[in-house]
């Protein structure tokens, strides 16, 4: 492949043509330039094959190489050569830098800048940086009881899991966000570019405030293949590319080439031309009031694929090829052929002038790395917890709502805490350090107290017809969850806070990335240098049992059953069944730490059931009796216990407890209400779990108890299936039956209607069944009257409809 460094200019007036910036590489830069380069180079290398003999001081033998070879080699030296001129720009320039390393497959490389920069010694002393550090580096990577191939939680300077592709751009824009000195490169991976995720992120840049932002530097680098074949946008013709580009709102900076001397000079150019264009739209916006939104440059790195590596393995083509991209030489123990085609790779970065007789880079290797904190692996950026300040959460008195006795009032309990995230957002007005994130949903979501605050940020278009945009908002709406997803996880990951709020059936669609977050938290909980991070609350609302104007489609509680099945440490899933109690949870979820918080709560109007003084002790029990709804006594067990979780079944099992208090009066209920779902998990299981002697004491160790909850039943199956009760346990929830109906035909179609749950209790107290034979079949036939009166009204029952608590 040819190079024309000339491609690494612009035409754009920000160019900064004349910029002492933008001269030329001198001879001597481009040797300390290129010297770091194979320096890192040749430490990937090293990583990915060999356990001894790190500076070949011996010749090479089968022993000094790992019996497993693991690892990626293709993307590293792409990965390597950013790294490097990210450095001298950083150091010229004295940037503060992030970079988001998209292709997580090149662990080895990003590894080896940090270790050559000081700042993996820093944070792992036995590491050294001298040849036994060096040997040790090269034997943990990849290795059992060492670290991982992917860019990962242990990699200093990383925000962003190299396990799964797609998320890199959203990461970089969330940790732009309200970081107005900060740059954030990005490098995305020409594989990752072919994903949805990143795909829908490129729009990213339409909220992007010039004034209160920090800036992204996206690095598209083409290296033409994925794992076994070629990649979309590295066969695009240039000039298809660059209009995809321009459409997405940038202005494309080209550098192509596999002569290192050649790309060295263009990206060197390519780097200054970005950052001049970046830093003169800043000024315009910030000093002379530009509103027109900027066409940020992006960088586009073509090079070959496992550049430098071997041309050839056993006759067939590797270096340019997809056969680069792991391991390109596989039998190096076994293949003497291989052994040597393997020293003389390594050989080839010549490691004598990279590193003197200790093993220590010499001077010339660092002469491009900043300093202290500047430096890509020592950014606090990268360790958010460092940076994070508490949140000025509000007395929760001034936002409760009043309740003289339960069930006597109704309100929208999303809308009650959208007042509360209006004072947060308003506290937090100079300092700038809080999100409301959700694809385009706020408004439904009741939450839309908020704007008095803080409009939506947005940067396009605008007419005479838009509410709230706010070219300098701190709400985020776009209708892609996987972005929002992301936006936020940058955001927390760099030491802010936020709310994610989502209709609960669609946030299934970013299960894959809440994977990813969380084992994020579960290993860097296991790393004392990572300080914790402000907790990712999800909000779960507009719930499948009133989705009944939407229907069938917008029903689907599963997101909880997805995250319980996740690392116990990290997860928490709250279901508040009144606007108080869902004011507690919030509170406890924003002023969390290293968690994952799940709230499900409606946002239709919903009786208030709990004073905010008997709703926070209700929350931090995480489930109790609420006797005030109950018939027993305390002079004997209860005949039978009704449970609920989650805001619809409580007032079914409510409604339910007062048809059998009006029709057997004598038979002793426990009404129980579980606020934390966790709390059903055995002590040994999960922190929030009950031991068996509290369960017991609770549910009872043999007397019926009826649950109904809000989703899934069988989780509740699942989470209780060892308890001693377990066999009267009888879980009445969703059951995949829905359409667009009433809201009570939803629980009735669905089997948790309370005319259902007092027929379950008849069918499970023994002797009831004959006793209150009479009892049941009133029951039934409410049902019958229900579905021919929907029918004919198109409304619910005036008994349902008009129902209120008169216990």
């Amino acid at each position: 492949m040819s190079v024309d460094p000339q491609q690494a200019s612009a035409s754009s007036p920000a160019s900064g043509r004349g910029d002492p910036h933008l001269a030329a590489l001198a001879d001597d830069e481009l040797r300390m330039l290129d010297a770091h380069w194979r320096a890192a180079n040749y430490l990937s290398v090293g990583q990915i094959y060999l356990m001894a003999n790190p500076l070949l001081t011996e010749p090479l033998r089968p022993e000094h190489v790992k019996p497993r070879l693991l690892g990626h080699w293709g993307t590293s030296p792409g990965l390597n050569l950013v790294h490097t001129h990210l450095n001298r720009v950083i150091k010229a320039r004295d940037l503060d830098a992030l970079c988001i390393w998209g292709p997580g497959h090149g662990g080895p490389a990003v590894v080896a800048g940090s270790w050559l920069e000081g700042s993996y010694s820093e944070t792992y002393p036995d590491i050294t940086r001298d040849a036994a550090g060096m040997a040790r580096l090269f034997k943990q990577f990849s290795f059992p009881g060492g670290v991982p191939s992917h860019v990962a939680p242990e990699t200093p300077g990383s925000i962003h899991e190299g396990g799964e592709l797609g998320y890199s751009l959203s990461h970089a824009y969330g940790a732009a966000l309200d970081n107005p000195d900060l740059v954030v490169a990005c490098v995305i991976g020409d594989g990752e570019a072919e994903t949805g995720p990143l795909a829908a992120s490129w729009h990213s840049n339409k909220f992007l405030d010039p004034v209160h932002d920090g800036a992204v530097l996206p690095i598209l680098h083409l290296n033409g293949y994925k794992i076994a074949n070629p990649t979309v946008l590295a066969r695009l013709p240039e000039a298809e590319l660059d209009e995809l580009l321009r459409g997405y709102g940038h202005d494309p900076i080209h550098v192509s080439g596999d002569d290192p001397a050649a790309v060295h000079r263009a990206m060197a150019r390519a780097m200054d031309t970005a950052l001049d264009r970046i830093a003169a739209f800043q000024r315009a916006a910030r000093e002379d009031g530009a509103t027109e939104r900027p066409r940020w440059p992006v960088i586009v790195l073509r090079t070959p694929k496992g550049w430098t590596g071997p041309a050839q393995v056993d006759g067939l083509p590797v270096e340019g090829t997809w056969r680069s991209h792991q391991v390109p030489l596989s039998a190096v123990r076994d293949n003497p052929d291989h052994l040597r085609q393997l020293e003389a790779w390594l050989r080839s970065y010549r490691p004598e002038e990279l590193f003197d007789e200790h093993g220590s880079p010499r001077p010339d290797v660092l002469a491009c790395v900043p300093d202290g904190a500047r430096r890509l692996g020592a950014t606090p950026h990268a360790n958010g917890g460092l940076l994070l300040r508490e949140l000025p959460l509000p007395p929760l008195e001034r936002y409760a709502v009043e309740v003289d006795k339960p069930g006597a009032t109704l309100h929208e309990p999303t809308r009650v805490l959208g007042d509360l995230l209006e004072n947060v957002m308003r506290g937090t007005a100079d300092r700038r350090d809080f999100r409301l994130v959700g694809p385009d949903e706020t408004a439904s979501n009741r939450l839309q107290a908020v704007y008095a605050a803080s409009g939506k940020a947005w940067q396009a278009q605008t007419l005479d017809v838009d509410e709230h945009l706010d070219r300098h908002g701190r709400v985020m709406e776009i209708l892609s969850e996987h972005t929002c997803q992301g936006w936020l996880e940058g955001y927390l990951l760099t030491g802010r806070h936020g709310l994610f709020s989502c209709y609960e059936a669609f946030v299934h669609i970013v299960d894959s990335m809440v994977n990813q977050h969380i084992k994020w938290l579960r290993v860097t909980r296991r790393l004392p240098w990572r300080t914790p991070i402000a907790s990712l609350n999800y909000l779960l609302t507009s719930h499948v049992w009133r989705q009944d104007h939407n229907g069938f489609s917008h029903q689907d509680p599963g997101f909880v059953d997805h995250v319980l099945n996740k690392s116990p440490e990290v997860v928490r899933v709250y279901l508040p069944p009144d606007a108080n109690t869902l004011l507690s949870v919030a509170d406890h979820a924003l002023r969390s730490r290293d968690y994952v918080n799940v709230i499900v709560a409606g946002k239709q109007p919903c009786f208030d059931w709990l004073t905010m003084e008997q709703a926070k002790v209700h929350c931090a029990r995480g489930a109790g009796i609420w006797e005030w709804a109950g018939t027993e006594n305390g002079e004997r067990e209860p005949d039978v216990v009704l449970a609920a979780a989650g805001d619809v079944p409580t007032q079914e099992v409510l409604a339910a407890a007062q048809l059998l208090r009006t029709h057997l009066p004598e038979l002793a209920v426990r009404v129980v209400n579980v606020v934390d779902i966790a709390r059903l998990l055995p002590s040994e299981e999960h922190p929030h779990g009950m031991s068996d002697f509290e369960y017991d004491g609770l549910f009872t160790a043999d007397k019926p108890v009826i649950f109904a909850y809000h989703g899934y039943p069988w989780l509740i199956h699942r989470l209780a299936y060892r308890r001693t009760g377990h066999k009267n346990l009888h879980v009445r929830g969703y059951k995949e039956i829905g359409t667009t109906t009433t809201p009570f035909d939803m629980v009735v179609r669905n089997d948790l209607d309370r005319y259902r749950l007092v027929m379950d209790v008849i069918d499970r107290v023994p002797g009831l069944a004959v006793r209150a034979a009479a009892v049941r079949q009133r029951m039934e036939d409410a049902r019958l009257r229900h579905d021919e009166w929907i029918r004919i009204h198109g409304t619910d029952l005036p008994e349902v409809a008009d129902w209120s608590w008169d216990g």
